[in-house]
């Protein structure tokens, strides 16, 4: 039985190290860092307004009474936006990524707990935040570098378990709240009729068509665990079905999880996106051109 059990502990600590090529971790880690500033000034820059609100209305999530955090003021909000930005655009470089790593992830989640702490929580930045804390556990990285890494391969590996774990605790929540009536209940409707796109308001007049799709969505999401029993190429797949899903809701509620799809691409081969190198060869190809 102790053998046993020994095997089945090295089979899991050996799925959460399998080595995965540094190329991938560093590609992904620029995805991250970069999004955080497209963030901050184009998706949560709304999140400054919060400076100028009474401390009063700041009812901070349990993390935030917890530590605890301070109210928030101009001085801090302002001064997390300005150094996150900064901190988040030198570390997309892949330079000093344990010392910029771990301030950006702990700005990051202050910044996203004075988002949050007004009212509406989302939960589409469960696998991002789980992104920014374990990045800064690997060392240095380069694009293209094939070295295969356990450190990088559990880095990645903890990101996708909480991109999945999104999932799957969101159909949780829905039975939880809104009880098994839920899947044949008005929520899409609802949702379609308050921020539905023409397309979308299409949609109400199939008669049954968003309640399958109700019951469509919590399928999906019960099963998304299965997508790490897959074999890699058909995993591919799998997650490209993921993205498609999202795209299908962006296009009909607008409802995006842009930081849950950045997540995601933990999933994806990026040791195969090398932006710098194909620059530099169009470069050549331009050069050997005109020569």
């Amino acid at each position: 039985m102790a053998a046993l059990v020994s095997r089945a502990g090295s089979a899991v600590a050996g799925w959460f190290t399998s080595p995965v090529p540094l190329g991938r971790l560093a590609a992904f880690r620029t995805l991250c860092y970069l999004f955080v500033v497209a963030d901050l000034l184009v998706f949560t820059g709304w999140v400054r307004n919060h400076a100028s609100v009474p401390g009063s209305l700041y009812q901070p999530l349990a993390i935030g009474r917890i530590l605890p955090l301070p109210t928030p003021t101009p001085l801090l909000v302002n001064g997390i936006f300005v150094v996150l930005i900064v901190l988040a655009a030198v570390a997309a470089t892949g330079r000093a990524p344990r010392l910029l790593g771990w301030p950006v992830f702990v700005l990051y989640l202050e910044w996203m707990i004075i988002a949050m702490s007004y009212g509406k929580v989302d939960h589409d930045r469960v696998g991002f935040l789980v992104a920014l804390a374990v990045l800064p556990t690997v060392g240095r990285a380069r694009h293209g570098d094939a070295t295969r890494s356990e450190a990088a391969g559990w880095a990645l590996r903890c990101t996708q378990i909480a991109v999945v774990a999104t999932y799957f605790l969101a159909s949780w929540a829905k039975l939880r709240f809104g009880g098994i009536k839920w899947l044949w209940g008005s929520t899409l409707t609802r949702a379609v009729l308050r921020r539905g796109t023409w397309g979308a308001r299409l949609l109400l007049d199939v008669p049954g068509l968003l309640v399958v799709s109700q019951w469509g969505i919590i399928i999906f999401e019960l099963c998304s665990p299965a997508i790490f029993f897959l074999k890699e190429k058909w995993r591919w797949w799998a997650i490209g079905g993921f993205y498609v899903f999202h795209l299908v809701v962006f296009s009909t509620i607008t409802i995006s999880f842009l930081p849950h799809l950045v997540a995601m691409a933990a999933f994806l081969p990026l040791e195969k996106v090398r932006p710098v190198t194909w620059v530099r060869r169009m470069s050549r190809r331009g050069e050997a051109i005109s020569s």
